[in-house]
């Protein structure tokens, strides 16, 4: 009898212990990246013609320092367009040359890696594995959520749907249907199977890179990576990670 009591009285408990951790997950990077890739992928979906755009979506390519994940790219003979999504709210602050941005949320702020920095990668690992002039690879970065750009943004950066009138401002055919097949295969075969464990050793490879102690690999030549200090002009102070391959390869990262 006590148990039978005990349980009703709990019961409602349940209720709230999972609101709680539903809230966790909706509030939880993995989540909000998850939904503004997923919101990106729908807009292509929906104002991106099937019969010109094609888009792959989830591409982990290996590259000579582990691997880089990219969450869309889209294959049209307009160009190839690699998209690195951001899913954020509150004020957003930076310019094309600072190493972070900055994000204001009521009172708090916060710094993120410049997402043209990061999507850099991105485009260098895919232009590695195509056929194509470098020049027909283009960059976007497409902020989700409710985002506010409080600084002039380039025009390749862009907030909610702004990335398909930027994809679609691009009407000068630059390759052929031939070539539009061409590269989703080398993409469909260059890429890893887009499934869990992929994913696991990304995360894992991402979070050596950053340790401190942990040896880095140039991301262009696959060389040793040396932790250095500028002597001279604007940064002149600043340490960075540089390759050991220089002056042959020039490769630098900034210091996270």
């Amino acid at each position: 009898m006590d148990y039978l009591i005990i349980h009703e009285a709990a019961r409602p408990l349940w209720w709230v212990l999972a609101i709680v951790v539903l809230l966790g997950i909706f509030k939880s990077r993995w989540f909000k990246g998850l939904f503004g890739e997923a919101f990106v992928k729908l807009i292509a979906r929906f104002r991106l013609p099937a019969d010109e755009y094609r888009g792959v979506h989830n591409v982990t390519l290996p590259t000579p320092d582990g691997t880089t994940q990219i969450d869309h790219v889209i294959v049209s003979r307009f160009g190839i367009f690699v998209i690195e999504t951001k899913h954020m709210s509150g004020w957003i602050f930076g310019s094309e040359k600072q190493a972070q941005w900055t994000q204001k949320h009521f009172r708090k702020s916060f710094k993120f890696q410049n997402p043209l920095r990061q999507n850099y990668k991105h485009v260098k690992a895919l232009e590695a594995q195509l056929d194509v002039p470098a020049d027909t690879i283009h960059s976007v970065v497409a902020f989700s959520g409710s985002a506010i750009f409080k600084t002039k943004m380039p025009d390749n950066v862009t907030v909610g749907g702004g990335y398909v009138r930027y994809i679609k401002s691009f009407r000068e055919p630059v390759l052929s249907e031939i070539q539009v097949q061409k590269v989703l295969e080398y993409i469909a075969t260059g890429r890893l199977a887009p499934n869990r464990e992929t994913h696991r050793q990304h995360v894992k490879q991402l979070r050596a890179r950053f340790e401190s102690t942990a040896e880095r690999k140039c991301p262009k030549c696959g060389s040793s990576m040396l932790l250095r200090t500028a002597k001279r002009g604007a940064n002149a102070g600043n340490r960075f990670w540089g390759c050991s391959a220089y002056p042959k390869c020039r490769e630098v990262q900034d210091v996270a």
